[in-house]
């Protein structure tokens, strides 16, 4: 893509200026580490290589610029979600290594903190946790087990709290509120302001960045032979190759079927007035939701906007991904309604911008990092939506694995993790979009019934719950 990017997003549209762009790659390269895709994956991983030896010589290729995908486009939530769930992990890997991954995350929100407060990266980074309101008696139950499982793996209300109707309504006055829980792990960024500071980070830190150069195929090594990444104006052989393209992964030969791309769209309003705020609260910035099936989010901007996004867009058929796919109408209404649901005087509030992309989802919904030693690929993704926090702990994660340091991260129950493919076409098709009907479907009956919806429940195990 050339020309200016503010249409991305409005986190690229409020930028003061767009970052200066960078050349493409035009010969041959020899390195020691090269990652493909310039993302926060791909961004933090050369951070976290270049913290521990600045001599290595480390190489990103990024396809558009960096920051152009989900980077640059998410909700701006820094948080300690992981894509499976604390009680899957403890079911499949044990109670102590499920402690050990939710504590790897909740510490990965300071970490960011920490890293960008000492790179001088201005991404409006403010932690105050997040809170998901309860607004039917279905909610109120998932709500309820949730904390039953924090509590069974040690976690305490400093970490996941219940918080009753009227202090939930205290932080968040959103319509019909019955309670709500609140955790302190998670910070509201400003994406785009993220992924241009990290790119200026490390260069400075002596990485070298090669944008508009397209990987159009990563060969394994074999042997004396080393891995390479064949790009359309050159080949860079590395001793060790990072996959770092999340829902582009898909477009990649040989790993069409690793994760599908699944859209999330995003609107913002206008800046709001202190009237407005007083009457909605969330005056520390918190992130919020709530606890319907079909996934919303949203953050008060540090200029005062809500940022409000969802799921909803189909699954287009055999992984496509095209910039058309960035805005339905459709979803982005039903956005703006769910928002004024919320918060009615949002009602006559104007929106600004409307925006979205791909996210990538494994088979099994459950992210994973990791190097194969024998070919010298290395990866990380499948972040389910869930990955501004999770990138920063697989940069850190694969550092560790590159270096051969055996750590505390290198153990995490994520890491090696091996995510069966997803089904060929038609199938996928439609097995994804007759989940999404149904996810819907669930979320309509539990406002009606105020019971839980028995759908929801058969869709969990396929949903990797």
């Amino acid at each position: 893509m050339t020309g200016s990017h503010r249409q991305l997003s409005l986190w690229w549209d409020l930028l003061e200026q767009e970052p200066a762009p960078r050349r493409g790659i035009d010969g041959d390269l020899d390195v020691d580490v090269a990652i493909v895709g310039g993302g926060y994956t791909g961004l933090w991983t050369a951070r976290s290589l270049l913290e521990r030896d600045p001599s290595l010589r480390v190489v990103i290729l990024e396809k558009e610029v960096c920051g152009y995908g989900a980077s640059g486009r998410n909700g701006g939530w820094a948080s300690a979600l992981f894509a499976a769930s604390d009680g899957r992990i403890a079911r499949e890997s044990g109670s102590d290594a499920a402690i050990r991954m939710r504590r790897a995350m909740n510490d990965s929100v300071i970490e960011i903190g920490r890293a960008v407060a000492e790179d001088g990266i201005d991404c409006h980074y403010e932690r105050a946790g997040t809170i998901v309101a309860a607004r039917s008696d279905a909610q109120v139950r998932r709500c309820r087990g949730e904390i039953d499982e924090a509590r069974s793996l040690g976690f305490g209300e400093e970490d996941f709290r219940w918080l009753d109707a009227t202090e939930a309504g205290e932080m968040m006055a959103a319509e019909g509120i019955l309670g709500a829980t609140y955790t302190p792990h998670c910070a509201a960024i400003q994406p785009a302001r993220l992924a241009v500071g990290l790119a200026a980070s490390v260069e400075r830190r002596g990485a070298r960045i090669f944008e508009h150069s397209e990987a159009t195929r990563i060969v394994a090594g074999a042997g004396a032979t080393r891995p390479a990444v064949i790009t359309t104006a050159g080949t860079v052989r590395a001793d060790v190759v990072v996959r770092a393209t999340e829902s582009w992964t898909s477009q990649l030969p040989d790993c069409a079927r690793q994760v599908i791309p699944v859209y999330s769209l995003m609107i913002a309003t206008e800046p709001l007035d202190d009237a407005t705020w007083a009457s909605i609260g969330l005056s520390r910035r918190q992130t919020f939701a709530d606890h319907r099936h079909l996934v919303i989010y949203g953050q008060r901007t540090a200029d005062g906007r809500i940022a409000f996004g969802g799921r909803g867009a189909p699954y287009h058929y055999n992984s496509a991904i095209e910039p058309d796919f960035d805005r339905d109408r459709k979803v982005f209404s039903s956005l703006r309604e769910t928002l004024v649901e919320l918060f009615p005087v949002l009602g006559d509030a104007l929106i600004t911008h409307s925006w979205g992309g791909p996210v990538g989802i494994p088979r099994d919904w459950y992210s994973s990092v990791g190097l194969d030693p024998s070919s010298g690929l290395a990866w990380a993704g499948g972040y389910v939506g869930d990955g501004v926090t999770t990138t920063n702990l697989a940069g850190r994660t694969l550092a560790d694995l590159i270096c051969a340091e055996e750590t505390e991260l290198t153990t995490l129950p994520w890491v090696q993790h091996r995510s069966p493919d997803w089904e060929p076409e038609p199938f996928r098709w439609l097995g994804v979009n007759t989940g999404l009907l149904a996810t819907r479907w669930s979320d309509a009956s539990e406002r009606r019934r105020g019971k839980p919806s028995w759908v929801a429940e058969k869709m969990a195990g396929f949903l990797g719950g």
